[in-house]
């Protein structure tokens, strides 16, 4: 007998989002995107940023099943950034006093450097009478990093495990509210307005590269000079958040096992927080209060996702909405 010829195979469906292009899906993106557009331009006045953020948002939500699982996933960084950015509406010097002269004595009784002249000196005016091309160059690679590595970080869970990636995004939010927190708390200048500005309050201070400018002026580019110019307020040197992203997106990197990934996520870790002080951005104190936040922003997420329903649930909903579903058969 002659062999039944197997029926053909048709090619399987594509996967399609959790979140699907519904109408109602599409207004409801227009629409919080219309809602941020006139809010921002209303109280921060207009600026092209903005266009860029909803431009990018609307255009990957729109584009396609993969790309709009991808930005519904990212949403948590819009958030963070849309938040730090409406800091310029409410500085924090307008709701308690700024620490400078106090902050800048503590530094120097704890961590103070006794120099060969018998002066003691705070390790940022230590780093400034010390400083070398070499270190310039490291210092500023390092703080180049302290964004693109957690997003990096941010990409690579997306797409190898999308709970590990909302544990991730999320404390990493959560770190940056408890650091907004300490913003408005405790206001305090950087050690570079010491430096350049003494111990009197001005609020009108612009932001300042200090040490970074050395980095752009070996290069001849303006990154950190373009950067520092957008700040949001020059008196949120305490906590140190530069110090906070690299410790997070080390500790999960120990949690998930990434192994020699995790050689990496140290040694640009200890980086940043040297550069972090030696460029005089920050205290030591700055760093250790970054390092502070961190560890409370990533157990009270831990907290949260294994003790309270509602908070589960929603972490749970998030990752339906951003992985791919396969069709019915």
């Amino acid at each position: 007998m002659a062999a039944t010829p197997a029926a053909p195979t048709s090619p399987a469906p594509p996967l399609k989002t959790g979140t699907p292009l519904t109408r109602r899906n599409a207004l409801i993106a227009l629409g919080i995107s219309a809602a941020y557009l006139l809010l921002s331009a209303s109280l921060l006045g207009f600026k092209s940023d903005q266009l860029v953020l909803v431009g990018l948002f609307n255009g990957l939500f729109f584009l396609s099943d993969p790309t709009r699982r991808f930005i519904l996933g990212f949403t948590v960084f819009i958030v963070f950034w849309v938040l730090f950015d409406s800091m310029k509406l409410f500085p924090n010097y307008r709701y308690n006093t700024v620490h400078i002269e106090g902050l800048y004595h503590l530094e120097k009784s704890l961590f103070g450097i006794k120099g060969a002249d018998g002066v003691v000196r705070t390790p940022n005016e230590f780093w400034d009478r010390n400083r070398q091309t070499v270190l310039d160059i490291l210092a500023g690679c390092f703080y180049l990093c302290w964004i693109p590595l957690p997003l990096a970080f941010a990409g690579y869970l997306f797409y190898k495990n999308k709970e590990a990636f909302f544990q991730f995004t999320l404390s990493f939010l959560l770190v940056n509210l408890v650091g907004f927190v300490v913003y408005y708390a405790c206001p305090a200048a950087p050690p570079w307005y010491v430096q350049y500005h003494g111990f009197e309050f001005n609020a009108h201070t612009p932001g300042n590269t200090a040490g970074l400018g050395r980095f752009d002026d070996f290069f001849h580019v303006h990154i950190f000079s373009g950067l520092y110019a957008k700040s949001s307020n020059v008196f949120a040197a305490m906590p140190s958040l530069h110090a906070s992203y690299p410790f997070t997106v080390l500790f999960y990197g120990i949690k998930y096992r990434l192994r020699w990934a995790n050689l990496l996520f140290a040694v640009i870790t200890v980086g940043i927080w040297f550069a972090a002080v030696y460029t005089s951005h920050h205290y030591v104190l700055d760093v250790l209060a970054g390092i502070t936040c961190g560890v409370i922003g990533i157990s009270l997420f831990q907290y949260l996702y294994r003790n309270v329903g509602w908070f589960t649930r929603m972490v749970q909903r998030w990752v339906v909405a951003i992985t791919a579903q396969s069709p019915p058969p």
